[in-house]
């Protein structure tokens, strides 16, 4: 199990523009050949957008993209013709597909802060796709067969346990409260990366919330 904190993410993003970015993978200006991907996943993004500020229509091209909303609304856009607000709870995934272009903002009066994950998918190319599931209930597993892989999100009172999944890779990352895992803390933004996973438990020190990513080899 490798722990990974919050505060070692790489900054990104424009804060002169109400753009605040966290990177848990090399990402962009911050290149780092050891921390490409874990399993599936290439990025797993934090972003923090002030009102009014967002990305403009940018590309994207063989990827599978995870949204998950922590606080505030999400305003996406995309070629497709797909234009839909994203709120806590919701999942949102585009297939990127051969290729896709998005714009994602803040158009509410509120702070909005979401996590982005990045999957590369088993085979390139394709038409894009887009779905977005409101309101996901604790314990629904979301599939993303072209990533192979599974996401289980987790609300926990404090004290309550829950499954972490077996599978040759597990991405764990703490969006609310604190957990316990394998005996080691783990607080907001902080993440597991778990190599062969196999019979372990994650427990909650306060309420919280997790997003598991269960991956095949």
């Amino acid at each position: 199990m490798d722990v990974r904190r919050a505060a070692e993410r790489y900054e990104g993003g424009d804060p002169a523009t109400g753009i605040e970015s966290r990177h848990a993978f090399s990402f962009g200006p911050h290149y780092d050949p050891g921390n490409l991907r874990f399993g599936a996943i290439i990025a797993c993004n934090e972003e923090r957008l002030a009102p009014g500020a967002g990305f403009d229509e940018h590309p994207h091209s063989h990827t599978e993209i995870v949204t998950w909303v922590v606080e505030g609304e999400l305003t996406h856009r995309d070629s497709t013709g797909h234009e839909t607000r994203v709120r806590p709870g919701d999942v949102q995934r585009l297939s990127s597909a051969a290729g896709v272009r998005h714009v994602e903002r803040n158009d509410g009066p509120s702070p909005l802060t979401f996590i982005q994950l990045w999957l590369a998918p088993r085979d390139p190319g394709g038409e894009p796709s887009y779905e977005i599931v409101p309101g996901i209930a604790d314990s629904t597993p979301y599939a993303v067969p072209a990533a192979a892989a599974m996401l289980h999100v987790r609300r926990l009172a404090s004290g309550e346990r829950t499954a972490v999944p077996d599978a040759a890779y597990v991405y764990v990352h703490v969006v609310h409260g604190e957990i316990a895992l394998a005996g080691t803390a783990l607080r907001p933004g902080d993440a597991a990366r778990i190599t062969g996973a196999e019979g372990l438990e994650a427990v909650g020190v306060t309420s919280a919330e997790l997003l598991m990513w269960e991956m095949a080899a």
